[in-house]
């Protein structure tokens, strides 16, 4: 008999069609999660789960009886209730290094887009507002040569530092928990310590993980400490950001301006305060959303199950 599997939420339908060969797979790729029935039968009787975001909580676990693995289709987990999986003995894994690049482009990409008021601009020409010569007051700021700051210099942080450093001059000065010895030797990164950062930075670019932490690492303090020309860009998650301190941050002119491809709650509001404002750019969490990178997440998520469920080590394990 094959061993069930359930999968949720943003697993490629070609790696869903290679699971299907070794399990029995039921699919659910919408919100119908804990409190639908056919998902909680489909939960109870699931040898491995598989999907993006759902929380997996103390509460889905008691439901989940059978459950031997729990595969993350991110680079992030704090969707995961590591204690409560590891009590249980389930394994826990999730996709890193396979989304570095294209999390680093589209991160880099906000960075230039918020610089050189990209979409602001792009909005200009197609409403029909470009009828006189741009003018001073619209004008962006150059990135090249400019001091970028990196608050978590992990992978993904470091694939940044690169596209700053040789593509863009850069300087590079970073905040991490260690040292990153590769990268200041890579890419003449300088450690320091998190104050010393905003506030000798043009650009703060915040890339750390979602923990205890972390949550409002940037506050009304942090934004206070930034250069009034300096321009604020958060690839991380959004709870690592105090939204009502940066928007009294960029209303009040304290920073430049801000990038955001993550919300304290996503999809955001239409209400959200931040949306009003002509001086940040905003993504729908974007990050490592193109063709191949999911592709290639869904299909590690797979060997990880795979490997889990047929007692080997997965590539990914977290726990």
């Amino acid at each position: 008999m094959k061993p069930k599997v359930l999968v949720y939420m943003r697993v490629d339908e070609r790696v869903i069609e290679t699971l299907k060969k070794d399990f029995e797979v039921t699919c659910f790729q919408n919100h119908e999660y804990l409190g639908d029935p056919a998902f909680d039968s489909a939960l109870k009787e699931a040898d491995g789960i598989i999907g993006l975001a759902l929380k997996v909580t103390k509460e889905l676990l008691d439901a989940a009886p059978n459950l031997k693995i729990v595969c993350n289709v991110s680079v992030g987990y704090d969707n995961l209730d590591l204690d409560e999986i590891s009590k249980r003995n389930i394994l826990a894994t999730n996709t890193p290094e396979v989304l570095n690049d294209t999390t680093a482009d589209a991160i880099f990409g906000l960075l230039i887009a918020t610089a050189r008021r990209i979409p602001e601009l792009d909005h200009v020409v197609k409403s029909g507002g470009w009828n006189i010569s741009l003018q001073p007051d619209q004008y962006g700021v150059d990135v090249h040569h400019k001091t970028l700051g990196i608050i978590g210099m992990g992978s993904i942080g470091s694939a940044i530092a690169k596209r700053a450093h040789f593509g863009f001059d850069m300087n590079i000065l970073y905040h991490n928990r260690s040292r990153n010895k590769k990268a200041e030797q890579a890419y003449q990164a300088t450690y320091c310590e998190l104050n010393e950062l905003l506030e000798r930075s043009d650009f703060v670019c915040l890339m750390v993980p979602a923990t205890k932490e972390t949550a409002n690492l940037m506050g009304r303090e942090q934004f206070q400490r930034m250069k009034k020309t300096a321009i604020f860009i958060n690839g991380s998650r959004g709870k690592n950001v105090d939204e009502q301190a940066l928007y009294e941050a960029l209303k009040t002119g304290n920073i430049h301006a801000a990038g955001i491809d993550v919300f304290k709650e996503e999809p955001t509001p239409k209400d959200n305060p931040l949306l009003k404002l002509k001086n940040i750019v905003t993504l729908p969490h974007i990050g490592s959303s193109t063709t191949e990178c999911e592709y290639n997440m869904s299909k590690l998520a797979a060997e990880n199950l795979k490997d889990g469920l047929n007692g080997k080590m997965p590539p990914s394990l977290l726990n």
